[in-house]
């Protein structure tokens, strides 16, 4: 019964997933069916909790963040959870020893969005540390299968590629976080008055951060390097596009790329891989 429930709940996760993002869905069908679930189960328990903070406006956010967060820590203690998504999730921490100080820095990255619409550069930096960073290390904790020595060596290019990722929504999100949730991340920038000069700055920021993150994904094992290495290449896209984009179109339309592009990076990243580009 109990395989049952776990293989209700890993299903759950996936369907979260797919609805949530079709960019994030193609990146994860294309590692490794060992670790596919467990990637799942963790963008379910992310996708929950952010879901609680950016939507859930009428009703009790903090009341309902606490709870998750209660309700998480339960699920990881007693290895269950009648919440599908948190008996997924607690299923990869125990199974890949996922650091519980990344969970509890991303819990405490979704506290900041309920109270903060403004950030300077110390808690910008905590922010994107909690809600992004620590994301990626903990798929990389699933990616190495517990090779240590791997880990390590990876872990600096997995943070910037998780803020390459956070910088890109930051940017492409604009008109929601300014309009709807009143939310200004980018430190030391009045998005009422973001011109040329400061979109730049950011835009070669992030640049920086793709650069390096790909010096980590060409040492990616083989289990996830096509998947992640795809993901990248959406979010390069993404960034050209916001960077052929005037600031009044960013801040009354959001950049998308559609699925038919998405697509069409399958297999320029199996080429690039193949030729040992990657």
């Amino acid at each position: 019964m109990t395989d049952i429930y776990t293989e209700v709940c890993l299903k759950a996760s996936k369907i979260i997933t797919t609805k949530y993002s079709t960019s994030f869905s193609i990146g994860i069908m294309l590692l490794d069916k060992r670790i596919r679930d467990h990637i799942y189960s963790i963008y379910g328990f992310v996708r929950l909790a952010d879901e609680i903070v950016d939507t859930f406006h009428e009703h009790e956010q903090e009341y309902l963040l606490n709870k998750f967060e209660a309700d998480t820590y339960e699920a990881i203690e007693h290895r269950i959870s009648m919440n599908p998504v948190l008996h997924s999730f607690q299923r990869t921490v125990h199974e890949y020893n996922l650091d519980r100080n990344h969970i509890d820095a991303f819990l405490e990255s979704m506290r900041m969005d309920l109270d903060r619409s403004n950030y300077d550069k110390d808690n910008f930096e905590k922010y994107i540390y909690g809600s992004a960073q620590v994301v990626g290390l903990m798929c990389l904790q699933v990616y190495v299968e517990g090779n240590r020595k791997l880990y390590d060596a990876l872990l600096p290019y997995a943070i910037r590629l998780g803020s390459a990722f956070q910088k890109v929504n930051f940017i492409r999100d604009l008109k929601d976080d300014m309009n709807d949730l009143g939310r200004s991340y980018f430190p030391n920038v009045e998005l009422n008055n973001l011109n040329d000069d400061s979109k730049k700055i950011i835009e070669a920021d992030i640049q920086a951060d793709f650069d390096h993150a790909l010096i980590g994904i060409k040492k990616l094992p083989k289990n996830s390097k096509y998947g992640v290495y795809t993901a990248y290449l959406y979010y390069l896209v993404l960034l050209r596009k916001i960077k052929s984009s005037k600031i009044e179109k960013l801040m009354t339309k959001r950049v998308r790329v559609s699925n038919f592009h998405k697509l069409l990076l399958l297999p320029k990243a199996k080429f690039n891989i193949s030729i040992n580009r990657l």
